[in-house]
């Protein structure tokens, strides 16, 4: 298997090409390798290879640490090389961060990744990455959906408003002076 490559990069639609003693490699890779892979007249990835009964693709990334952080994120039931790739490209520190607040919206902003398999990756991964806070699994309440749907149509981010809304005792505030609360604490 491949397990490390280092060569020439030129960019390709979505993918690089690694030339190594005349022979190229397609890579997949995330978005900053990409972009800076032009400036480099040689470029060092640590391979994953996928093989598939149709296909052997390659997936190439900076450190070990990343490409560990990938088989992680692969080995989550469901989840394909490509959208795990889309998972750690928003960054290794803010993946661990968002399993272990159990911020469902983190992966929801990624592409084929819905609230029940942000969910999953979470509950799969929180025992191997660290777990800080309990995933809420259930129906939000009414007077919940209701802020965060008032906040967020005030242009604030989904998941600051629900980090906000957490810290708030709903039970003893209408709704009117929790949206109050929630504004006031994203503006400090």
């Amino acid at each position: 298997m491949i397990g490390f490559l280092s060569g020439q990069p030129r960019l390709l639609k979505n993918s690089l090409l690694i030339i190594t003693h005349g022979v190229g490699y397609q890579v997949y890779c995330a978005s900053h390798i990409l972009a800076s892979a032009e400036q480099q007249s040689t470029l060092e990835l640590y391979i994953y290879a996928h093989v598939r009964e149709e296909a052997l693709e390659l997936y190439g990334f900076e450190s070990v640490k990343d490409k560990e952080l990938f088989e992680l994120v692969l080995g989550v039931s469901g989840v394909g090389p490509k959208t795990a790739l889309s998972i750690i490209d928003r960054g290794a520190d803010r993946l661990v961060d968002a399993v272990q607040q159990a911020q469902v919206s983190f992966f929801t902003a990624i592409p084929r990744v819905g609230k029940k398999m942000a969910q999953k990756v979470i509950i799969e991964l929180r025992g191997k990455l660290g777990e800080l806070k309990q995933l809420d699994l259930g129906p939000r309440s009414q007077a919940h959906q209701e802020i965060v749907e008032a906040v967020m149509a005030l242009g604030f981010a989904e998941e600051a408003v629900e980090d906000a809304v957490r810290t708030l005792d709903l039970s003893t505030l209408s709704v009117e002076e929790a949206v109050k609360q929630t504004i006031k604490q994203l503006s400090t």
